[in-house]
């Protein structure tokens, strides 16, 4: 799981906190009854005006001073103080980054039932940042916090139980916390209950259910639902097949950088599926995907340089492209580039490396793969087959 916990928490903290600071905002006689209120060793003001030193209301910005008096209300036990002492701790503002101190004072808080410590807390265990990595410690804080009706943390145990982290697998467990969380707009939850009814993980195969939740998810902007969505309509799985529906969805989903949407957004293009038949369109939508790794869009953006479809024709960019495909174990990718070292396309002429090449799709059982490598071994020296038999057994996919 990804640590974000941490700041998430500290802007809605923070909002909360400043909202309850309003009322003191430019009137400086209220700035000065609450540091005389602080010094005289009120732990509420102290945290108050800690965070007037942390936003800059009536006070000069000061991270430091902000430290300071989030400390001394903290020392009081006051939770408040406590988490955004822990938060300032974990991040080193105003104070030296101290991992280990963020934990003490995260874990003071929690202790109290502070839900934004429990979080973080839970987060720190779960990816081991600054203490030794303990599912079991993070599913007690997630369980905590999620008790208390955080969707984050309710999220997070769906997670664990799904995963069997920190505690035996079971589906039900998941499934009630995913739809405790997505019942409150999670965002992630609704995703991820939206896939267990899509592929009957744990409940029934239901796709209307699936894209209920799905679409609940994609208009809050989460780009896998937006790209699952778009994919149940291309296919007419839980709601009417609507090709335009598809294409909205997918470019929602590819403008926000979705590879597998950027990939399906190109092909929509290339073939005029939805909308009209732009090579041009399709091949820079490829090429967002390529950037990002997806072999598929590498190979269509490689094959379209081979005969300059949408862009202009260019053997050496198209290999390029086709190599880093076939260098992640995809068979049409390591079909083209043995075709191409042997026809000399785009690199030099290298039957050997060509033969390689051909060897990894045809133990794929790609096309007419093995007929070529028939052929061309009655062709290539021993020497050379045995150099491309090597070369096949060494290759290991690039990630």
């Amino acid at each position: 799981m990804n640590l974000h916990y941490v700041l998430v928490f500290s802007i809605f903290c923070a909002q909360v906190a400043i909202a309850n600071v309003k009322p003191l905002e430019g009137t400086k006689g209220d700035v000065v009854e609450t540091r005389k209120a602080a010094e005289q060793g009120s732990a509420g003001a102290q945290f108050l005006l800690g965070v007037l030193y942390e936003v800059g209301d009536g006070v000069p910005m000061d991270d430091k001073e902000a430290v300071k008096w989030y400390r001394k209300a903290a020392e009081q036990d006051f939770a408040e103080a406590q988490f955004y002492l822990g938060f300032r701790y974990a991040k080193g503002e105003g104070v030296q980054k101290d991992q280990a101190e963020a934990v003490r004072w995260y874990r003071r808080a929690a202790e109290q039932g502070f839900v934004g410590a429990q979080l973080n807390l839970a987060g720190i265990y779960d990816n081991g940042d600054g203490v030794p990595q303990d599912n079991a410690e993070a599913l007690r804080w997630y369980r905590k916090a999620a008790e208390q009706g955080s969707p984050e943390a309710q999220f997070n145990l769906g997670v664990s139980y799904g995963n069997g982290l920190g505690v035996p697998k079971d589906d039900e467990e998941a499934m009630k916390w995913y739809r405790k969380a997505a019942e409150q707009g999670f965002a992630k939850a609704q995703l991820n209950l939206g896939k267990r009814y899509d592929y009957g993980n744990g409940v029934p195969k239901d796709q209307v259910e699936a894209n209920k939740w799905y679409l609940k998810a994609a208009e809050q902007g989460n780009p896998e639902a937006q790209f699952n969505l778009g994919a149940n309509y291309g296919s007419g799985e839980g709601v009417p097949k609507n090709d335009v529906e598809a294409v909205r969805w997918f470019r929602k989903a590819a403008e926000q950088g979705f590879a597998g949407a950027q990939f399906n957004l190109g092909i929509r293009y290339d073939y005029g599926n939805g909308v009209p038949k732009d090579q041009a369109e399709a091949a820079k939508w490829y090429r967002r995907a390529a950037e990002q790794g997806s072999p598929n869009a590498q190979f269509n953006l490689g094959a379209n340089y081979a005969v300059g479809e949408g862009v202009p024709k260019d053997e050496a960019e198209a290999v390029k492209w086709i190599r880093k495909a076939a260098e992640q174990n995809l068979a049409e990718a390591q079909y083209h580039l043995g075709c191409q070292y042997i026809k000399g396309n785009g690199v030099p002429k290298d039957e050997t490396e060509g033969y390689a090449w051909l060897l990894l799709a045809g133990a794929k059982g790609y096309g007419n793969a093995k007929k070529i490598i028939t052929g061309l071994e009655n062709i290539i020296t021993p020497a050379q087959r045995q150099e491309g038999q090597r070369i096949a057994r060494k290759f290991k996919p690039k990630n």
